[in-house]
């Protein structure tokens, strides 16, 4: 009756983390409470994965990340080696050097949000497409993250796995030695192969990226128009259409806040919506296309006024929202545009459309304004970035914490655990951030998916079902010897890592990957080592890792592209894998 149960509990959680239809953290708290109220666990089980030392280093690892990012420390690193990249092939080594340098230390989703900024300013001022960049970026912060125990979340959470079942814990570094040979060969992927299997899809003009051609335009307001009197909101408070007045020109004069400002005669209004409503409100409200008006960037920005990408954060409140719901115009003072969407341009009706994750936004709004859009933890602005001023005490205490963490649990004088929490209260004493910054900085959806999921690892093990899977498998591989079971299991992994969350599969198949090394009566590690890399390096796909959905949008990619780039990349870590794990981890 157990088996049975957990084999349903596990196929369940399985099509829910694959098809999204609810938020993965949602998904494992269902998952724990089945499996608390079926009795496969106990209530204290059930909330073991709240105090265990993976869950809690995940979480002290982001707060750690945040000192770096607010300090300045690795946007200024990160801006020194990309300036050396004088064409595209140096860009590429750097940018990829740069996020593989950084990911074993910090949150490589945190490494990405620091770095596209970054990335997209240097591939303008190159006349390079950013396109040829983004995906080598998303990729290197993950095959560098795999270098150390803490680099990824599921390191920790294999780590987790084995001192569960006795086997010990991995060294800090000790996974650097197969990390290494990864970052070396996707790097030499990238320059051979890689670099021409990436689109040119994305300009530097941001109106031509959005096809804003024709949603913005310029039109005339007539003598004989109603308009004339009335400010922007009465102006089309009846007309019930998707159209918005987002400027006023007025000679020489640009009036940004047109809802207070008086329409007057020979006003030319820039006014965004569907060419269709446009022109009926041209004639419906005395309207005249202004002759002369061409959309590009250079046309909307001003020395008061800029043009700007914004992407939703992973950790956005904004996410599950709507524009209208959030007031965003009056809340951040700036007018979204348009939105990209998993390689869709949303224009229409973009005030009632919920805000996702990866979504970025066109926002066009004073410079001052989107400047403090560049501290707010719910965007990642891909604009250019504004000049990075270290501080001078600050950034050295946070590079400081952070060595002083890695060194002392390096070299086990600590606990990791303890090294990272230490680091955490560090970083609030010496103020390099506050108490309310390091709050938000954690992604309570990931610390919620690590708790929750890690009692079904546990249901897996005690009812049997992680054997019978075994047993399935050795069915059909039959004679086939563990070097071969290994890069199986390795593709396995990593095919269900494109699919759904890359801590979810690892906590499914680690129990797996145990029961198989004891049917062949193998060390198990090995086998851990093949889950744990195979879940940190998602590449064919731009949903199995968060690093991709960030750059998804930001790239102009489509899903192809990943796949045709990504698929490649995955057989040659695959085969790298099952070659190199034996060496460093005999069976």
């Amino acid at each position: 009756m157990e088996l049975t149960l957990v084999l349903i509990i596990v196929a369940v959680a399985a099509v829910l983390f694959a098809t999204e239809k609810f938020s993965v953290d949602i998904v494992a708290l269902l998952v724990l409470g089945a499996l608390v109220a079926t009795r496969l666990v106990t209530p204290a089980e059930g909330i073991s994965g709240f105090s265990n030392p993976a869950t809690i280093t995940v979480a002290a690892m982001f707060v750690l990340s945040a000192g770096l990012h607010r300090s300045g420390a690795l946007t200024f690193l990160g801006r020194k080696l990309i300036e050396h990249g004088r064409n595209e092939t140096l860009l590429l080594v750097f940018i990829m050097g740069a996020a593989a340098l950084v990911s074993p230390f910090i949150n490589n989703t945190a490494a990405v949000a620091i770095f596209l900024p970054l990335v997209i300013t240097a591939a303008a001022s190159r006349n390079v497409s950013a396109s040829k960049l983004l995906i080598p970026l998303s990729f290197a912060s993950q095959f560098g993250g795999v270098c150390t125990l803490f680099g990824t979340s599921t390191n920790l959470l294999v780590n987790s796995i084995a001192e569960r079942n006795g086997l010990g814990s991995f060294g800090l570094f000790e996974f650097g030695q197969l990390g290494l040979i990864m970052v070396a060969a996707g790097m030499i992927y990238f320059l051979v192969v890689g670099r021409w299997l990436l689109p040119s899809s994305r300009t530097n003009q941001l109106t031509q990226n959005y096809a804003m051609g024709d949603y913005l335009t310029e039109l005339t307001v007539l003598p004989e128009s109603p308009l004339i009197g009335k400010t922007a909101r009465e102006a089309l408070a009846d007309t019930k259409l998707d159209v918005t007045i987002i400027e006023i020109h007025r000679g020489e004069q640009r009036l940004w806040n047109p809802a207070s400002n008086l329409i007057a005669e020979g006003d030319v209004l820039l006014m965004r919506g569907p060419c269709k409503e446009l022109f009926e409100l041209k004639d419906k409200l005395k309207l005249e296309l202004a002759p002369k008006y061409h959309l590009e960037d250079k046309s909307l920005q001003t020395e008061e006024l800029e043009l700007v990408e914004a992407l939703i954060a992973p950790q956005s409140r904004l996410a599950g929202r709507t524009l209208s719901e959030v007031d965003f115009h009056r809340r951040f003072h700036a007018v979204v545009l348009a939105m990209h969407r998993r390689s869709h341009v949303l224009r229409d009706k973009l005030a009632d459309t919920t805000l996702r994750f990866g979504d970025t936004l066109l926002l066009y709004g004073p410079k001052s304004d989107i400047a403090r859009l560049r501290a707010n933890e719910n965007f990642v602005i891909i604009g250019p970035p504004s000049d990075v001023s270290v501080d001078r005490r600050n950034a050295p205490l946070s590079l400081a914490i952070v060595a002083l963490v890695v060194v002392l649990a390096a070299f086990k004088v600590l606990p990791i655990v303890a090294t990272a929490l230490l680091g955490c209260v560090a970083m609030v004493i010496t103020r390099c951030l506050r108490p309310e910054d390091a709050y938000r900085a954690i992604d309570w959806k990931v610390i919620m998916l690590l708790a929750g999921v890690l009692p079904l690892g546990l249901a897996l093990e005690r009812s049997g079902a992680a054997g019978l899977l075994v047993d399935g498998a050795m069915s059909v591989a039959r004679d086939a010897g563990p070097v071969l079971i290994l890069g199986a299991l390795y593709l396995l992994t990593a095919t269900l890592t494109e699919f759904m969350s890359n801590n979810a599969a690892a906590v499914l198949l680690g129990p797996v990957a145990i029961a198989t090394a004891a049917k062949l009566d193998a060390d198990p590690r090995p086998f851990l080592v093949a889950v744990a890399f195979a879940a940190s390096t998602s590449f064919a796909t731009p949903v199995g890792y968060q690093t991709n959905t960030m750059v998804y949008d930001a790239g102009g990619y489509r899903f192809r592209d990943f796949m045709k780039v990504g698929i490649p990349l995955n057989l040659i870590f695959a085969a790298l894998a099952t070659y190199f794990i034996p060496k460093f981890w005999p069976f």
